[in-house]
């Protein structure tokens, strides 16, 4: 396998992605076309069949063989309870491969259009979506993937922030005055409530998502547990009161098939605070990888970082506000 610290996928060339391909018996007549993906690479082909594939090569060291087997059983689980996702597909009752020391799996591909998560239509129907997948999920426990926390999604992430050496210095001491309160509030929030701790899809935006008659998930690679909020309160955006609006659409939708505790709507600013501390170390962390250097080119610049001090500024502030509240109650 390949050792982390001087990991690049350099290595994966397009000869040794057909021939992990035609390991399991597909043989692409297409080209590879590569998809968006940070984490992992993943490259869109037809095979000789004429079906469209998916093949995803995993990054080294990020996730292990039970936790990434564990994220392919809740997979299939979704997909047999009917809930509009792609699993990945079996090969002899197997769904994770090893080719060269690169791990894979193969998906069926599908299209969409992308998702208006302004358009309130479609929040209800995404809330029953989300709803019948955690009907699912809280079926069972995650016993080898992480949970969303502190521990990961504030202190690991300031850890990488420090490591990468990516902070002009002029910036250091200002920084520094807004995260750690920033990270110390958040933990006494978020310590302060309590919640039964599900599985997840985990990173449910927009982005992860595609309309085909309806919501369709096409990635679990972020899969954790945590509160039942966590998958729709990064579906919110706008104003604050454009946001009790999309809550409340959502949530009529969601309790069709699930139940949501009200008191988990305390849990939506930490959690937002999180992710924009985790985001930013998650950068950090993966900025050696020349396709971080590249997509994320903005990483390097001052402006960036003095503009992240001004957000944590007014996510601060808003861990001091009244949690967002439903209009109809619940």
């Amino acid at each position: 396998m390949q050792n982390q610290q001087d990991f690049s996928f350099s290595n994966l060339t397009p000869d040794l992605i057909l021939d992990a391909i035609e390991s399991l018996g597909i043989y692409p007549s297409s080209g590879l076309i590569p998809l968006n993906s940070y984490e992992n690479r993943v490259y869109q082909f037809v095979a000789d069949d004429n079906k469209r594939y998916v093949v995803k090569f995993y990054r080294p060291q990020r996730w292990s063989n039970a936790q990434i087997l564990e994220e392919h059983e809740f997979a299939l689980q979704l997909a047999e309870n009917e809930v509009p996702l792609v699993p990945p597909i079996v090969f002899n009752g197997q769904t994770l491969f090893e080719h060269q020391g690169y791990r894979f799996t193969l998906f069926p591909s599908v299209g969409g259009r992308s998702f208006e998560n302004d358009n309130l239509d479609q929040l209800e129907w995404m809330g029953r979506f989300i709803g019948r997948l955690h009907l699912t999920a809280k079926k069972q426990n995650f016993v080898e993937r992480p949970a969303i926390g502190p521990a990961t999604y504030l202190d690991a992430a300031r850890d990488a922030i420090i490591q990468s050496e990516m902070l002009p210095d002029n910036l250091t001491t200002a920084f520094f005055a807004i995260l750690d309160p920033l990270i110390k509030q958040t933990k006494s929030v978020w310590h302060a409530q309590s919640f039964n701790s599900q599985r997840l899809h985990g990173d449910c935006h927009a982005g992860n998502i595609l309309w085909r008659d309806g919501p369709f998930f096409v990635d679990l690679d972020d899969a954790r547990s945590g509160p039942a909020i966590q998958d729709i309160w990064m579906m919110l955006s706008g104003s604050r009161d454009n946001q009790m609006l999309q809550l409340d659409t959502m949530l009529e939708g969601y309790q069709e098939f699930s139940e949501l505790d009200a008191k988990e709507l305390k849990l939506i600013e930490p959690l937002r605070a999180m992710r924009m501390v985790h985001y930013m170390g998650w950068i950090a962390k993966r900025w050696q990888d020349p396709a971080f250097q590249h997509s994320f080119s903005w990483f390097a610049e001052q402006k960036y970082w003095e503009g992240q001090i001004l957000a944590f500024k007014e996510q601060l502030a808003q861990l001091d506000e009244e949690p967002l509240r439903l209009m109809s109650g619940l």
